[in-house]
């Protein structure tokens, strides 16, 4: 079977068994009942023939998924790296229905050549009181993208998942948040760094999918640091 339809069966698989966002933090201890709703996007396909340059051994080299930076005037999250997304509105039928709206606001990207794959668990996100329902979907046609709203976003772009897979461009991000200190997961692809909520919804997608490497959970860097 051809590696990427292999990638897109196994991104179906994991939709269907879920998967625990926090698994080493007992259920009692995430409180995620008043956190807004909200949903993104987790667009995965072969958006361009430019491989990539990291090992990444267990995804085809030309697989992808789908990124923008946000715009640094925002209340929240300002200047990082995030999935198309954002809150659902009463008109949305669900969270896909919402992720794949927000997607085509802030990139362009035609939903005709969006095949949403299901949804993932909420995950609650503290620091802007929303609950956020991560959908990944398949870039079966894919076409032009861009920042549409630069009071939103300003730069749309792949990333190669093969790059982000490489143990050289993986470490974790150290912050405090309500009197703790906490590790979080990070990825440094070229001169971006990967952090927050898009990283761990990636590094849990990656561990549960068997496509992780081993990499050193000792390596610490700073959002200020490229």
């Amino acid at each position: 079977m051809n590696a990427v339809i292999d990638a897109r069966s196994e991104l179906i698989a994991l939709c269907e068994r879920g998967l625990e966002w926090y698994p080493e933090t007992p259920a009692g201890r995430v409180d995620a009942s008043a956190g807004r709703p909200a949903a993104v996007l987790v667009l995965f396909g072969v958006l361009d023939a430019v491989p990539a340059a990291g090992n990444g051994a267990a995804v085809p080299r030309d697989l992808d998924v789908l990124l923008l930076r946000r715009a640094a005037t925002l209340s929240s999250h300002a200047g990082q790296i995030a999935f198309p997304g954002g809150r659902l509105e009463a008109s949305d039928d669900g969270p896909i229905a919402a992720a794949i709206r927000e997607a085509r606001e802030e990139t362009g990207v035609d939903p005709a050549g969006v095949e949403p794959l299901g949804t993932l668990p909420p995950m609650p996100v503290p620091v802007s009181n929303h609950l956020v329902t991560p959908v990944p979907a398949w870039w079966t046609r894919p076409s032009e993208v861009a920042a549409v709203d630069h009071d939103e976003s300003v730069d749309v772009f792949r990333v190669p998942v093969g790059e982000m897979l490489d143990p050289a461009n993986r470490a974790n991000t150290q912050h405090t948040f309500g009197g703790g200190t906490y590790r979080s997961p990070a990825f440094i692809v070229g001169d971006r760094l990967v952090w927050g909520f898009t990283a761990l919804v990636l590094a849990r997608m990656f561990d549960e999918l068997g496509w992780a490497e081993p990499w050193n959970p000792e390596r610490i860097v700073e959002p200020d640091d490229l």
